[in-house]
């Protein structure tokens, strides 16, 4: 409820977004999050930098990890302490995610994939997972996919626990860098 007022207070418009995922066996469904960027914002620049990201298997840094006008005041520290996904608990609810497993790709994501990646809906995708503290940013489009893959074919209760274990200095690391890049100069010269 915190957030819902945040964002409404911050930036007109909804305080939720809903965007159509590739689940479990490249089901579709309907991922729920906390909105972070403006009413309106054009995907199409998001969509353009993912397929880049495919094709070149660059590191996936993410769009905003540079500065993204579309964002909202609030919104990259949304995004860096993961509470804009905090939603997607009834998506867990539903049966359509769990707490651990790979993130749900987008269906423009999905295009891209050649056909030894689709092993990665072999299981349901997950708020945090393997990929996610194995460097994230910092490994490229094929190497996530093959952490994902590994994962869904070597998943346990105590290789989950682990990941949900490491998820928080994950996070605290990304909040970090998030108010790093974000820090204000200071008005007055130091004496």
């Amino acid at each position: 409820m915190v957030i819902a007022a945040i964002i409404k207070t911050v930036s007109p418009g909804p305080a939720f977004f809903k965007q159509e995922r590739v689940g479990h066996r490249r089901a579709r469904f309907l991922c729920w999050k906390f909105r972070t960027m403006r009413v309106g914002a054009d995907t199409g620049v998001h969509q353009q930098h993912l397929r880049e990201l495919v094709q070149s298997d660059a590191p996936m840094t993410k769009k905003d990890a540079t500065g993204d006008g579309r964002l909202i005041p609030c919104g990259a520290m949304l995004r860096a302490t993961g509470l804009d996904e905090l939603p997607q608990l009834l998506n867990v609810w539903r049966g359509e995610m769990s707490l651990v497993g790979p993130r749900p790709c987008t269906p423009c994501e999905e295009e891209n994939y050649r056909p030894w990646q689709f092993a990665r809906f072999d299981t349901l995708p997950g708020l945090t997972g393997h990929w996610q503290v194995s460097g994230k940013n910092q490994t490229t489009f094929t190497e996530m996919v093959t952490l994902d893959i590994l994962y869904a074919h070597s998943k346990s209760p105590w290789l989950d626990l682990k990941i949900m274990a490491e998820t928080g200095s994950v996070l605290i690391s990304q909040a970090r860098e998030c108010l790093g890049r974000n820090r204000v100069p200071a008005m007055y010269p130091a004496h």
